[in-house]
């Protein structure tokens, strides 16, 4: 199976997004809640729908970056957040991605990618990161029955893939996921070392 832009376009017009809730995943927003400098420049790859981006720019932040190479992902976003700076929406490959963050949002982008493209985002992300930059989303931690996307991953496999490259400040069961992925996402925060 290849995941290009063509599988992800067909998935949006067929409007099969189960990943897709509607809103900004609690874990993230709670993590967001917390943030006090509204100057952080923050990116999220694989943005889909952009949920977050939006609760982001609802809360004030203006330096907001929202990637996808799905035009139509990146449409409906812009047709309800009309005002989001146009520059800020990314149509490319995230792999093709050159530019600096503070944070970058991690909601339901790995999970999509093939397994054996998870280091090459790792180094990508890491590339990306300004000193002290960190990589702040949910992860799943589960075992999937079907064959992806999403693909499967737990605890001890991510750590084994992110700790050479970054500093685990967390990486722990979410107690605020939605019903149906309850005891199935962990919250991490990753710093680059």
């Amino acid at each position: 199976m290849i995941l290009d832009t063509h599988f992800w376009n067909h998935k949006y017009k067929q409007q099969q997004t189960g990943w897709d809730i509607g809103y900004a995943s609690p874990p993230i927003a709670s993590y967001i809640d917390q943030l006090e400098n509204r100057d952080l420049k923050i990116l999220i790859p694989g943005c889909g729908n952009a949920y977050e981006a939006a609760y982001l720019y609802k809360k004030g932040f203006k330096n907001i970056y929202v990637l996808d190479f799905v035009k139509e992902a990146l449409d409906n976003f812009k047709e309800k957040v009309p005002d989001f700076p146009k520059s800020h929406i990314l149509h490319q490959d995230f792999f093709d991605l050159e530019n600096t963050f503070d944070i970058i949002i991690e909601q339901t982008f790995f999970c999509a990618l093939q397994p054996n493209q998870r280091k090459d985002y790792v180094h990508k992300i890491k590339s990306l990161l300004l000193p002290q930059g960190k990589l702040v989303g949910v992860l799943f931690d589960t075992e999937f029955k079907k064959p992806g996307p999403p693909f499967s991953g737990n605890l001890k496999e991510y750590s084994k893939l992110f700790s050479p490259t970054f500093d685990i400040k967390i990486l722990e069961k979410c107690y605020n996921s939605i019903s149906p992925r309850m005891s199935n996402e962990l919250f991490f925060i990753f710093e680059v070392n």
